[in-house]
């Protein structure tokens, strides 16, 4: 996919380039920067940064990666957190900017950088993944479609402590397992027949918490004939048509519904394809294939591309024989973002990548 993120020790991750978060006399250091001098070979990498000399913060410089998995190292000085009165995010986005503008001087087609400023230097780790975030999309927004990206972190914790919507999220999936759960509704049952003085016992001990208000509970899959039906023993009311006549007339594909609702939104495809994450290639094959089955993270970025309501997300999968459900955390955290209006892949992908899920797009 063009962008992803990795939980790795960023001096085993292969692209074309590895960014390295350095100092401004570019001297080895700890974390990212002392394993990357080590795994390029520390005495050749000191050389090579010593011959540089220095770089100023919000600038970066390229060394060959030497015994590294990748041809180049963009050594980038990010600012250290001074309170944030200090120009701190224009030198972030600056840093950001430069190694960019090095990865295309370069000629590269992919890159795999740590989270700048966001270790030792202070940089609040909401922030600096905003910042991360945002002028990444602003690369990939004017770069060949085939370029990947990649941020690379030590623990997830990292981005889950960097996401604002996180401590929302979790309760939407807490209660979301509490409305589907059979045993936290037989129980909801068996309380009713308990004697009062069972359920004032039970007041004095800490309790579950009750299923966020905004959770609507999950439709039946049923409709009320079959119920009826399935309740009393009796034939419904109505007779489904036979098997031909149900086949002569299927729903519109994924393929053709997807491309129906690109030429309703007034969007291109390169527009669509960008914003879900998804290689030129496999949106080339979606549109000349009217079959085109797509994997689940696949169609659920094209319809975050779209920006369809939860409804419309539902009818879309169910064109490929998929769907959301409350059993599935995966399908948990797309419908909570798709109920706050939040469609930017990106995000979505690091609440994902936060609770070990796949990540939407493609590779």
């Amino acid at each position: 996919m063009p962008f992803s993120i990795e939980r790795n020790d960023i001096a085993r991750v292969r692209a074309d380039v590895l960014v390295n978060a350095a100092n401004e006399q570019l001297a080895p250091g700890g974390g990212v920067c002392g394993a990357l001098f080590s795994a390029a070979g520390f005495d050749r990498m000191d050389a090579a940064c010593r011959a540089i000399g220095q770089c100023s913060t919000g600038s970066a410089v390229t060394t060959p990666g030497f015994n590294l998995p990748c041809r180049w190292v963009v050594h980038a000085v990010g600012p250290v957190w001074r309170g944030g009165a200090h120009s701190e995010e224009q030198q972030l986005r600056s840093c950001y900017q430069s190694i960019f503008a090095e990865v295309e001087r370069l000629g590269a087609s992919s890159v795999a950088y740590p989270l700048i400023s966001a270790g030792i230097y202070g940089y609040p780790q909401a922030e600096a993944l905003r910042i991360a975030r945002e002028e990444t999309a602003a690369f990939l927004d004017r770069v060949d479609d085939d370029f990947r990206v990649t941020l690379v972190v030590f623990s997830r914790d990292v981005i889950r402590a960097g996401g604002s919507l996180f401590a929302d999220l979790q309760e939407y999936i807490d209660d979301a397992y509490v409305e589907a759960s059979p045993h936290i509704r037989r129980r909801m049952e068996e309380r009713k027949s308990l004697p009062d003085w069972v359920l004032e016992d039970e007041a004095l001990a800490p309790t579950a918490p009750a299923p966020s208000a905004q959770m609507s509970a999950p439709s039946s899959p049923y409709t009320a004939a079959t119920l009826e039906y399935m309740s009393f023993g009796s034939e419904p009311q109505s007779q489904p048509a036979d098997l031909a006549d149900l086949l002569d007339h299927l729903d519109e594909p994924f393929s053709t519904t997807l491309l129906a609702l690109i030429d309703a939104r007034g969007m291109t495809d390169a527009q669509v394809y960008k914003r879900a994450n998804i290689s030129r290639q496999l949106f080339a094959k979606i549109r000349a294939n009217a079959g085109y089955r797509p994997t689940k993270p696949t169609a659920v970025a094209l319809a975050l591309a779209l920006e369809l309501d939860y409804d419309q997300t539902q009818d879309l999968l169910s064109r490929a024989g998929l769907t959301l459900s409350r059993s599935s955390k995966f399908d948990v955290i797309i419908e909570f973002f798709i109920d706050r209006g939040v469609y930017d892949i990106f995000r979505v992908n690091e609440a994902l990548f936060a609770y070990d899920q796949p990540l939407l797009g493609s590779m």
